[in-house]
């Protein structure tokens, strides 16, 4: 057996990295092809005469309520079956039904296709993340997680920016079927050049009895310190977050008078790059600090999650001026505080990830991370857009175009309620003598949760 927990420093093959490598590629796969319906909102608004209202359903609930149809259930099977062999399957069916998004011919037929895509991406994130648990020990975890956590940002980026220029110049229809096809290969290299490694290899705590899937839910809800934290990052942060993501670029269109793809551009660069940086920086911080001093396994999330709320309320408040020109690209000054934001906001992923793959033994791992997958995507992609659009459009005939602005000030919200939960975990964790570092694998089990 591997050594379990501790400071012991174990190398990783080039499988393990490799792996690493395909997980973070499907999983920027999956988010390129949730972030590019926001520079396809107004193309795809004009062709079917739709509302900002169903721009927010098809990108969001549409999409959730399938996800929350099946996301328990993946994770059950993440738990119980070959990921690897699970995973290359849902690239596959990802890959396939995303293509045909761009060969629907209503409305209704699109937001089918939608909800297919969301039925393959329901195993994805809690089969990796178990086995990126499995992969790297309790003290590098963070780090691998971020990076695989990073994905989304590299998805800003391609979607919003080259998917803008793709959208502008060939039209939505075929940046659908340009967004799809590498999944195919993902899917073949995951089935053909990918090895499944030992459950639970570095798990110092004694295997766990296989409950039912509602007694593992049950148990896992139960335990206040992994019930705050689901909260305050899949319920709080990913709605603030995915609302800000869909709409930023319509924002800098309407607000700034920016065109489509200069707007998708700054969004996508600006946010993707920031954003990038920070979830890397976030991760290696929790790793290196919490070494020392325990604590900072939190504070890292408070802290980045603080210094984001600031910095985004000042974005979306600032007035209408121009930092620079590139060229044709004007540059709001506004920008800044847009990197700002994007750069501390998400640095509660890695370290929380890798709090919460601790804080649940191995059998039940995959079902703790698609119970927060799960409630992520109901209430953030699912509420985060649609709510947005819902208010930009009671808004309207008050503030016209200017009504987007003050509805994706609701993420300010987000961000501070996620600061009173993640600081409930740290008391709670504190009162029930849970580690707060991942250096210490050594913890209680979901199916007997502490009170």
């Amino acid at each position: 057996m591997p050594p379990t927990g501790g400071n012991k420093t174990v190398p990783a093959s080039w499988r393990n990295q490799g792996l690493l490598v395909l997980l973070t590629l499907m999983y920027a796969e999956n988010h390129i092809g949730r972030q590019i319906i926001a520079v396809m909102v107004e193309p795809i608004k004009r062709e079917f005469g739709v509302s900002d209202t169903a721009m927010g359903l098809i990108s969001g609930l549409a999409f959730a309520a399938m996800f929350a149809m099946l996301g328990l259930p993946a994770g059950r099977l993440a738990d119980r079956l070959p990921r690897t062999g699970l995973l290359a399957g849902t690239c596959l069916l990802w890959g396939i039904s995303t293509v045909l998004c761009g060969l629907t011919g209503s409305f209704t037929l699109l937001v089918l296709a939608r909800m297919v895509v969301a039925a393959a991406e329901a195993p994805v994130a809690p089969a990796a993340l178990s086995l990126i648990a499995d992969l790297y020990p309790p003290h590098r975890r963070s780090v691998a997680i971020s990076l695989f956590s990073a994905a989304p940002t590299l998805a800003a980026i391609v979607a919003l920016s080259l998917g803008a220029w793709v959208v502008e110049t060939w039209g939505w229809r075929t940046a659908f079927i340009v967004v799809g096809t590498p999944a195919l290969a993902i899917s073949a290299l995951l089935a053909i050049g990918s090895r499944e490694p030992q459950r639970g290899r570095w798990d110092a705590q004694p295997s766990a009895p296989r409950l039912g899937m509602r007694e593992s839910v049950r148990a896992l809800w139960a335990a206040k310190p992994v019930r705050y934290l689901i909260l305050a990052t899949s319920a709080l942060a990913t709605l603030g977050g995915t609302a800000f993501g869909m709409w930023n670029a319509s924002f800098l269109v309407r607000s700034y008078g920016l065109q489509l793809q200069h707007a998708g551009l700054l969004a996508g660069l600006v946010g993707g790059i920031s954003a990038g940086l920070g979830v890397m920086i976030g991760g290696w911080l929790s790793d290196h600090l919490a070494g020392k001093r325990p604590h900072w396994q939190l504070f890292v999330p408070l802290t980045g999650h603080f210094v984001g709320l600031c910095s985004l309320a000042t974005y979306l408040l600032w007035p209408r001026e121009v930092l620079l020109q590139v060229g044709q690209l004007p540059i709001p000054t506004a920008m800044i505080w847009c990197a700002i934001n994007g750069f501390f906001t998400v640095w509660w992923m890695g370290p929380s990830f890798a709090l919460l793959t601790v804080l649940v033994p191995a059998q039940n791992r995959a079902m703790a991370l698609a119970l927060q997958t799960l409630i992520g995507t109901l209430l953030g992609v699912g509420l985060g857009p649609v709510l947005t659009g819902l208010i930009s459009d009671r808004l309207q005939p008050t503030f016209g175009n200017e009504a987007l602005r003050y509805a994706m000030l609701l993420s300010c919200c987000t961000a501070g309620a996620a600061i009173v939960l993640l600081d409930r975990v740290r008391r709670h964790m504190n009162r029930a003598g849970l580690p707060a570092t991942t250096r210490d694998a050594t913890v209680p089990s979901a199916a007997t949760p502490p009170r």
